[in-house]
């Protein structure tokens, strides 16, 4: 049978002396806190209460350039009602950026019939500053045919506008905005 040493053995070292520290028990009556996302009030009926028509429609670089068909009528003939397409400051840099092969593109992105939108926070990534806009604010479509910029499926209550087929399609909108079924 082998022999234990004992804590006051003098071949031990000074912190093997000390004897460990017993674990404190937890208190399980306590109550846990932990921190819940908190969903904007026009969610309430597991829909968006602040979209409706005119529909302000946020276009991603890409949608611009992917369609060859005019924008704001087509997207008037997806969602039956005035839409009223939104650029903002990173999204028309973006465009720019691409140089002379994509001039139709910013051409389109320049008309009139568009809102231009300012940006206020720092850098020109396009995608970042559509992500921020429609969490801050739930008025939005995103109208994009970017994979990347599926981090707006996070975002609870935003209507995406993709392309399919040559024509527009839109996802998780209302049925009481009369949205299309296909």
């Amino acid at each position: 049978m082998k022999r234990m040493l004992s804590l006051r053995d003098q071949r031990l070292k000074e912190k093997d002396r000390l004897k460990p520290k017993k674990k404190e028990k937890k208190d399980l009556s306590a109550l846990k806190e932990r921190e819940v996302p908190q969903h904007p009030s026009c969610l309430f009926s597991q829909y968006n209460t602040q979209l409706g028509p005119p529909y302000h429609i946020l276009v991603d670089t890409n949608f611009s350039i992917k369609a060859k068909l005019d924008l704001v009528q087509s997207m008037m003939d997806c969602l039956y009602a005035k839409c009223i397409p939104c650029i903002t400051d990173c999204v028309m840099a973006e465009t720019e950026k691409l140089g002379q092969k994509y001039q139709v593109a910013l051409r389109i992105a320049k008309d009139p019939r568009f809102e231009q939108l300012p940006c206020t926070h720092k850098g020109t990534y396009a995608d970042d500053c559509l992500v921020q806009r429609v969490t801050q604010h739930k008025c939005y479509i995103v109208a994009t045919v970017d994979r990347d910029l599926r981090r707006i499926w996070k975002s609870p209550g935003v209507p995406i506008m993709y392309i399919s087929n040559h024509r527009y399609n839109i996802e998780r909108m209302p049925d009481d905005y009369g949205a299309p079924r296909f």
